[in-house]
């Protein structure tokens, strides 16, 4: 917990430096499994391995751990930032997701969300989003909706990090089990649904569709746009109303400009 910054970014480097690695060996024995060339165009030396080739992002429980541990060590923003994308593409593999859970990376990435760095708190968002295709990594993240819901209500309109907050509700919401804690958040949700561009739109509507497949959440809804629905005609009202005096003070001011015009012309009359 208490090292120096410039070990923790050397530790860093040999992260990435490693996964470099990695990749670069893959493609070497991606190429040398395709074996060399006769003149005639005949492969030489045994057939090739057709078997898929090992994701550079499945990495093992080590490396993973030392990760999570260089996330939850470090203060500075651009180490969380890299750490966090590595994660995130780690989760996207099952096996992964299981492992970061068991190793206690979910609290670790879950704390980056109080990050006041908007792009620490939209990667480890894009993290957890990754992270919760698991069932039982759900059963840890919800801890965190609330959370979630208020970064999005916060954050700039149609943001990056407004969007990967309604992506992870989406992956949320797609069973009941977590739609009461939504429930605040609607007001939000059909205000970014009137407001927001067609990206965001569409990340509205995914959670939205996902809320009304349950029957409880039906009321809370309604609720909601039957409150617009109201308001809006209420606004409609006074507008109408406004009109109709504006028109009315138009009208008078016709006939006192007649009545006016028509009085010159008596006191002409009678000074002849």
């Amino acid at each position: 917990m208490g090292e120096p910054r410039g070990a923790v970014a050397a530790r860093a480097a040999a992260i990435v430096l490693g996964a470099g690695a990695c990749y670069c060996l893959w493609r070497l024995a991606a190429s040398g499994r395709r074996g060399p060339r006769a003149a005639g165009g005949a492969a030489r030396g045994p057939p090739p391995d057709n078997s898929p080739p090992v994701s550079t992002h499945t990495m093992d429980g080590d490396a993973l751990q030392k990760l999570i541990y260089l996330l939850h060590a470090t203060d500075d923003p651009l180490i969380q930032e890299q750490a966090l994308i590595t994660l995130g593409n780690s989760a996207a593999f099952s096996v992964n997701q299981d492992i970061i859970r068991n190793l206690g990376g979910l609290s670790v990435i879950g704390g980056m969300l109080s990050d006041c760095v908007p792009k620490v708190k939209e990667k480890a968002l894009n993290a957890l989003n990754n992270l919760s295709m698991n069932i039982k990594n759900q059963e840890e993240i919800q801890v965190y909706i609330t959370q979630v819901c208020g970064n999005v209500e916060s954050a700039p309109l149609n943001s990056d990090l407004q969007l990967a907050g309604l992506r992870l509700l989406t992956n949320m919401s797609v069973t009941s089990d977590y739609h009461r804690k939504m429930i605040s958040s609607i007001p939000c949700l059909f205000h970014l649904l009137s407001e927001g561009t067609e990206r965001t739109q569409i990340q509205v509507l995914k959670v939205l569709v996902n809320l009304s497949a349950n029957p409880a959440m039906t009321r809370h809804l309604l609720r909601d746009v039957l409150t617009k629905t109201f308001r809006a005609l209420q606004r409609a009202k006074v507008i109408q109303r406004e009109l109709q005096e504006q028109t009315h003070q138009q009208s008078f001011q016709v006939d006192k400009q007649v009545f006016f015009i028509a009085v010159p012309g008596d006191t002409g009359n009678s000074s002849s």
